[in-house]
């Protein structure tokens, strides 16, 4: 089937989609106080733009590849601390004044949250939740992208690099007035995360080797943690787990851990909920909404001393897929679109719409986040039922080298961003974006070859016959391909891929499931073949994706050995490439060398290339939209990261309704 053909399935499926416009983003409003936004570029790179424009007229007919102009906000400069009368310290908004009261309206698509409890998730949207209800130590300083403290009031680190001291803030408490002290920072890291309670998706990043750090009690607001050797990402990766509140989880800890893994489930009563974040869940209707009330603890103020947040609520609706998002965002119902909601496909008859409907389209650059196919690489059997996670068939095309590049070589990355995304995204070829701070830029595209990709099959022991692709023992080629069900963008890649497989004489059974079904196949039931998906990633250090990419990961998708029923992972079939990576996560993470850390995590990026045990396939643009009704709404590539529903929140106790609304 022609390529255009194919294109015009999937122009079907994406009913918002118009042809993209060359000047996707406005001149730039003015910001608060009458200074302009003056830090204009372009997206692209002129190698990438070129090589972009030559491809385009093969993949699409006609070259859409045109530069969006991304803006950004001026950095207003570091955050101060106010201390009250009373001796209580509280970090200082950076925003301008703006009006209590009011809700704040968004929405996300999917199932909605798994859990309430942030300290038991391996999914992002609970995650995200999570982070509105709970602080962590320390955060990411949206302008610089630096580890800044966030509970702490400072952090310091020995000569040696083995020790990280922190020093809490005065007079924090939790939501229901309880103090918060060091207690419950020794409990949290050297207890919740230390002894493995709940399911903490970060928890393998903060390990040097499997090792966990001590965590030491100096005194009431005086913690360390102290290594065996040097652990430079500590500080970016700390900020994903947040502090757990003793007084309420402690007496968990002392019962069966499926205990602490069902409290604060998503049946559980709100008001036991407790956090120090700035927002506390009040109300919860599965499947349709949640409702999250102001936290009057909160241990933020504004620039007059106010204490933050302004708004009293955020109220968060479950749509099933992104076009109705967008579409109650174009009727009224909502206030902001965020970082995970606006596709390339939206740009053009968002930016008609601008001026009329009184909103902002913001581009921020590209992402961190990755979209992926993952192959089920797994040799080994379910110790509970006695058979295998994939049929040994299958296991001997997915753990076949020459199999996976075919079907690298077989996905038309440029086809997919030209005429699914619009020109809005990168593609990709290994585990980095172009956003991350060590991206390596050596590594060449994998180009779009179907003869290639037949090449590699033949060599790797595949013969076609009558249109259908054998292996060497004279099984038909076909295996199942899911992804989340109300997803546009990722049904519409799905079908490309799957026509052009069928190319090769792959017959891929394509059928999307619900969100939480697809999760519970790939990181519990481990029953899955192929799945496209997608993971937040980080800019600032690869040492994030450990908890992914080391053998003996919890969330190592394309082979898990992290069996339910096991009390440890299986290790004795770790391939000499994977013991690869996890030398060099292990060895970056053990040094503060940075010429030595950017050459292992090179390395890193090269091995993922090479053997491809995800097939990555793109990133996208970060696109946001709201009505110019939010104040102090000013997003940047630094504070803006997928865990929903906070995304380019990053200042949501700042965030308020301009008057009237």
């Amino acid at each position: 089937m022609p390529l255009h053909s194919t294109a015009a399935k999937v122009a079907a499926l994406l009913v918002l989609s118009q042809p993209f416009l060359s000047a996707c983003i406005a001149p730039p409003p003015r910001l608060p106080g009458g200074a302009s936004r003056n830090l204009a570029e372009t997206l692209l790179p002129a190698d990438e733009k070129s090589r972009s424009k030559k491809k385009a007229s093969t993949a699409s007919g006609s070259s859409d590849e045109s530069p969006i102009t991304r803006v950004l906000f001026a950095d207003p400069g570091p955050r101060k601390l106010y201390t009250d009368s009373a001796g209580n310290e509280y970090w200082q908004g950076r925003g301008e004044v703006g009006k209590f009261g009011g809700t704040l309206r968004l929405a996300e698509f999917g199932a909605g949250p798994k859990t309430f409890n942030g300290l038991d998730t391996n999914d992002v949207t609970s995650h995200g939740i999570g982070l509105i209800q709970n602080e962590s130590l320390v955060d990411y300083d949206p302008w610089t992208g630096k580890p800044i403290p966030r509970l702490a009031k400072s952090f310091t680190v020995s000569p040696d690099g083995k020790t990280v001291r922190f020093v809490l803030r005065k007079g924090l408490k939790w939501s229901d007035g309880h103090p918060l002290t060091a207690d419950d920072v020794v409990f949290t890291y050297g207890t919740v995360v230390k002894e493995g309670f709940g399911e903490i998706s970060h928890r393998d990043t903060l390990s040097v080797t499997g090792d966990y750090p001590a965590v030491n009690k100096i005194n009431d607001l005086t913690v360390d943690f102290v290594f065996q050797k040097p652990f430079a990402p500590f500080l970016y990766n700390l900020n994903a787990v947040m502090v757990a509140p003793k007084h309420v989880l402690e007496p968990l800890t002392r019962r069966p851990k499926d205990e602490f893994h069902n409290f604060w489930d998503i049946n559980c009563d709100p008001k036991t909920m407790v956090g120090s974040g700035p927002f506390i869940l009040e109300r919860y209707v599965v499947g349709q909404r949640y409702e999250l009330k102001r936290n009057p603890y909160f241990g933020m103020v504004d620039s007059k001393g106010q204490h933050l947040p302004y708004l009293d609520k955020v109220s968060v609706g479950i749509v099933p897929e992104q076009n109705t998002e967008i579409m109650k965002f174009l009727g009224g119902e909502l206030d902001l679109l965020d970082v995970k909601s606006v596709r390339g496909q939206d740009a053009n008859m968002l930016k008609h719409k601008e001026q009329q409907l009184n909103f902002t389209l913001y581009n921020l650059g590209p992402d961190d986040g990755t979209y992926f196919i993952i192959l089920n690489l797994s040799r080994r059997k379910n110790p509970k039922s006695g058979k295998f996670f994939v049929d040994p068939v299958k296991q001997e095309w997915f753990n076949n080298l020459d199999f996976r590049k075919a079907l690298s070589h077989a996905i038309n990355r440029r086809s997919i961003i030209n005429n699914v995304l619009k020109g809005v995204g990168y593609p990709l070829y290994t585990v980095e974006t172009p956003a991350s701070l060590y991206f390596d830029k050596a590594l060449k595209p994998i180009d779009y070859s179907l003869e290639e990709a037949a090449a590699l099959l033949s060599h790797g022991g595949f013969v076609k016959k009558d249109g259908q692709l054998y292996d060497a023992k004279g099984n038909a080629v076909e295996f199942d391909l899911t992804t989340n069900s109300g997803n546009n963008i990722r049904d519409a890649v799905c079908i490309i891929i799957k026509e052009d497989l069928k190319k090769l004489g792959i017959k891929a059974k394509y059928q999307p499931m619900e969100f939480n079904a697809m999760i519970d196949r790939v990181h519990q039931s481990l029953e899955f073949e192929a799945v496209m998906m997608g993971l937040s990633g980080s800019r600032f250090e690869p040492y994030g994706g450990a908890n992914i990419w080391k053998s003996n990961a919890r969330m190592h998708m394309f082979d898990s050995r992290q069996c339910k029923d096991e009390k440890v992972p299986d290790l004795k079939d770790v391939r000499p490439w994977e013991k690869e990576i996890d030398h060099c996560l292990d060895a970056a993470a053990g040094t503060y060398d940075e010429a030595a850390r950017h050459k292992l995590y090179n390395r890193f990026q090269e091995i993922v290339y090479e053997e491809q045990p995800l097939i990555f396939i793109y990133t996208n643009v970060m696109l946001t939209a709201a009505k110019n009704h939010v104040g102090n709404y000013r997003p940047t590539p630094y504070g803006s990261v997928y865990y929903t529903p906070k995304g380019s929140m990053y200042n949501l106790e700042e965030i308020y309704l301009k008057g009237g609304q």
